[in-house]
């Protein structure tokens, strides 16, 4: 079994429309496909947007018995399915199963004039599942016979593709999820650490494909501690799931200014976190002015330095956010922005004479 990559992402909505509104106006993807009931889609609706390599597809039940209703009646909108891209899905589903996996949706065939395309689905984490998708022919359709595609309108591409899924699972069941991505998927824990601040820590195994193409940043609170963001992620969503998508860009300067310009808005970041930044990391080969106004992060690891931001949430639970992630050789995530922020955050407090207080949920991400 080869894990390629990252398929495509779905998200189960209450408004698919409304929300492609958002991620084309505001984050730059391209409507590319849709289907329906009149496309052999039953009782649902779904769009499917495209940037650089990264697919989503937003889907909304037409019906209260349909999964993607049931799905944000219970979590909200979010992640729903991440689409792995195989050789052989009905290989992979066949195989999977048989290391443990839960089969959900055994291997179907979708054939179009030019394109076959096989699926299959398995339990994921939480309410998430995993389709398995093998492709031949041509690499322009999605979905033959199911989605009817529109062609590229030749816009920019700011996001090239997806860098990493951050999984957030309740306490307790952080290392029986690696078990799961390790013995069944057969991915590779690449990173751990534990991660403390504030009187809150949580817990964070990095789990990979042997492609290195999906990664999977999986986080648990330590509830020894009090309560943080990734208690009020699994309270308002409702157990595991997608906390936030990684889109990595080559050129995250540029990237969030023009998404500002377009009204996204991204997290705050205290000024005086820029103060003791080049004595953190080292020279920044960006302008520190600039890094400043737009509120990017930077980081370093053994590899090199990462450039991160984190937009808010545009849900109403308030759960799932984007982050923009430029890669100048680390190959970590920017855990020392936790504690470089809260500690930036006591400078400015004990400046204006007032007691440090724990950062937001908006100036410090996981």
């Amino acid at each position: 079994m080869d894990i390629r990559g990252i398929d495509h992402i779905e998200l189960f909505v209450g408004d698919a429309r409304q929300a492609a509104f958002y991620f084309d106006r505001a984050v730059g993807f391209q409507l590319r496909g849709q289907g329906g009931p009149e496309t052999g889609l039953a009782d649902q609706r779904s769009l499917l947007l495209c940037q650089g390599d990264v697919r989503i597809v937003l889907t909304t039940g037409l019906t209260a018995e349909h999964p993607a209703a049931r799905y944000v009646q219970r979590h909200g909108d979010g992640v729903a399915v991440v689409a792995l891209e195989v050789d052989d899905a009905a290989g992979a589903y066949a195989e999977l199963v048989r290391r443990g996996a839960a089969g959900v949706t055994p291997p179907t065939t979708h054939t179009g004039a030019d394109a076959e395309v096989v699926t299959a689905e398995v339990g994921g984490f939480g309410d998430v599942l995993h389709r398995l998708v093998s492709r031949r022919g041509d690499p322009g359709e999605f979905l033959p016979g199911a989605v009817d595609m529109t062609p590229p309108d030749g816009g920019g591409k700011l996001l090239a593709e997806i860098d990493h899924l951050a999984v957030c699972v309740p306490p307790g069941q952080l290392d029986e999820t690696v078990r799961y991505y390790r013995d069944v998927f057969g991915f590779a824990e690449i990173f751990a650490e534990h991660v403390e601040v504030a009187g809150q820590a949580m817990n964070s195994t990095v789990v990979q494909s042997p492609s290195g193409r999906v990664t999977l940043v999986l986080l648990e609170p330590d509830r020894s501690r009090r309560p943080g963001q990734l208690d009020a992620f699994l309270d308002q969503h409702v157990g595991a799931g997608v906390q936030h998508l990684g889109l990595r860009t080559d050129d995250i300067v540029t990237a969030v200014t023009v998404l500002a310009e377009r009204g996204v808005r991204f997290a705050g970041t205290p000024a005086s976190y820029y103060d003791a930044l080049e004595g953190r990391v080292g020279p920044v080969d960006a302008p520190l002015d600039r890094l400043r106004d737009l509120g990017v992060l930077v980081d370093r690891d053994h590899g090199g330095q990462l450039l991160q931001i984190f937009t808010e949430s545009m849900h109403v639970r308030r759960t799932l956010f984007l982050e923009l992630i430029e890669r100048r050789g680390a190959r970590t995530f920017g855990s020392g922005n936790i504690k470089a922020l809260y500690e930036a955050k006591e400078r400015e407090l004990a400046a204006a004479g007032a007691t440090a207080a724990a950062p937001t949920p908006q100036e410090v991400r996981a």
